[in-house]
C-alpha cells in the first residue's frame, strides 16, 4: 500500500525532470519547428491532393516541399532585398530638407484654431526633431537586425534546413502523430473532439484567414503608396501586412497617418485619395474576406486576441502572430473542458444524493 502510494509522486517527479531536460534539448529548434508546423498546416491540403495521385507518402511530401520552396522562398528573398534597400533609402532621405518640410507642417498645425483648442486637453505635440530621431532609431534598429540576420547566414541556413526536414515529417506522419497525441490526452472522447475543433478553428482563422488578408492588404497598400508617389512602397506594404494581424489597430495604423501627413503637407488630392482607398478598398478586404474565410470560428474576444498576438510576438518573435492566439485558444479550451468536467461531477454528486 505505502509503496503504491508513493510511486505516483515519484513518477510525476521523474516525468517533470525528464520533461524539463527534453525541453532544454529541443529548445534551440523550437522556432524552426514552429515555422514548420505553420507551413505544414498551410500546405497540407496541397499534400493531400498530391497523395491522390502519388501513393508513396515520402514522394508526395517531397513534391510539396519543392512547391513550398518555389512559392515561398523565392518571393520572400526578393522582397527582403527590396525591403532592406528601401529602408536604407528612406532613412537616408531624412535629412535637413525633410526636417524643414516637417517644421513647416508643424508650424501651420500649431497655428490652427483646432490645435489651440485641442492642445489644452491633449498637451503639446512632440517636436519634429524628436519624431525624426525616433524614426531614425527605429529604422536603424530594423536595419541592424536585418544585417545581423544576413551576416549570420550559417545559422539561418541550419534553421532553414531543420525547418524543411521537419515539414517533411509533419506532412508524412502528421495524422499519425496527432492520433498518438490525442491518445495521451486525459479527457473523454467528447472533450478531445471539442479541443481539436477549437484548435482547428483557431488555426484556420490565424493561418488561412490572417495570412491571406495580410498578403492582399500588403499588396494593395504598397500599390497605393506606389501610385501616389510615396517613398518606399514595399516597406509600407510590408508594414501594412504585418499590422493587419494586430486587432483594433490593423492597416489603419499605417495608411491613416500617411493620409494625415499628405493632407498636412498640402498634397490634398493624394491625401484624400489614400484615405478613400484605405477606407473603401484596404479595410473592405478585412471586413469582407476575413469573415468569408473565418466565419464564426473565432470565439475569443477581440481584446484577448490583441494581447495574444502582441504577447506572442514578444515571446516567440514573428511566429508569435500564430503561436500566441493558438496557445491562448488551447488554454481556453482546456479550461472550459475542466469546467465542464467539474460541473458534471457536481451533477453526478447531486444525483447520487437525491437517489
Amino acid at each position: 500500500m505505502n509503496q503504491n502510494r508513493f510511486s505516483t509522486p515519484m513518477l510525476l517527479f521523474i516525468i517533470a525532470v525528464l520533461g524539463y531536460l527534453a525541453y532544454q534539448i529541443i529548445n534551440p529548434f523550437l522556432t524552426a519547428i514552429a515555422w514548420a508546423m505553420v507551413f505544414a498546416i498551410v500546405f497540407y491540403p496541397v499534400y493531400a491532393f498530391i497523395c491522390r495521385y502519388v501513393r508513396f507518402k515520402p514522394v508526395a511530401s517531397l513534391i510539396t516541399i519543392v512547391l513550398i520552396l518555389i512559392i515561398i522562398v523565392g518571393p520572400i528573398s526578393y522582397l527582403t532585398s527590396l525591403l532592406v534597400n528601401e529602408t536604407q533609402a528612406f532613412l537616408s532621405s531624412i535629412d535637413q530638407d525633410r526636417l524643414e518640410s516637417i517644421q513647416k507642417i508643424y508650424k501651420g498645425l500649431r497655428s490652427s484654431p483646432l490645435y489651440q483648442k485641442m492642445s489644452s486637453y491633449t498637451g503639446e505635440l512632440p517636436s519634429e526633431k524628436i519624431i525624426l530621431e525616433g524614426i531614425k532609431k527605429a529604422g536603424g534598429t530594423l536595419l541592424q537586425n536585418m544585417s545581423l540576420q544576413i551576416t549570420n547566414a550559417l545559422a539561418i541556413l541550419a534553421n532553414f534546413l531543420f525547418m524543411i526536414f521537419t515539414i517533411f515529417f509533419f506532412l508524412k506522419d502528421g495524422p499519425g502523430f496527432l492520433s498518438k497525441a490525442r491518445d495521451f490526452m486525459p479527457f473523454s472522447e467528447r472533450h478531445k473532439d471539442r479541443l481539436a475543433t477549437q484548435v482547428k478553428d483557431m488555426i484556420v482563422s490565424t493561418v488561412y484567414g490572417g495570412a491571406s488578408v495580410a498578403l492582399i492588404q500588403g499588396i494593395l497598400g504598397g500599390f497605393a503608396y506606389y501610385v501616389i508617389g510615396m517613398e518606399s512602397p514595399v516597406m509600407w506594404g510590408v508594414a501594412m501586412a504585418v499590422m493587419s494581424f494586430v486587432p483594433l489597430l490593423g492597416t489603419f495604423s499605417i495608411w491613416g497617418p500617411g493620409s494625415v501627413f499628405l493632407l498636412l503637407s498640402g498634397s490634398y488630392a493624394k491625401g484624400i485619395g489614400l484615405l478613400l482607398f484605405g477606407v473603401f478598398v484596404i479595410s473592405m478586404v478585412d471586413n469582407i474576406l476575413r469573415p468569408m474565410i473565418i466565419g464564426s470560428r473565432t470565439k475569443m474576444p477581440t481584446v484577448l486576441i490583441l494581447f495574444s498576438v502582441l504577447g506572442g510576438i514578444k515571446l516567440f518573435g514573428m511566429i508569435g502572430f500564430v503561436m500566441g492566439p493558438l496557445i491562448m485558444a488551447a488554454f481556453i479550451s482546456v479550461f472550459e473542458i475542466f469546467r465542464h468536467i467539474e460541473d458534471e461531477k457536481e451533477e453526478n454528486v447531486g444525483t447520487g444524493q437525491q437517489s
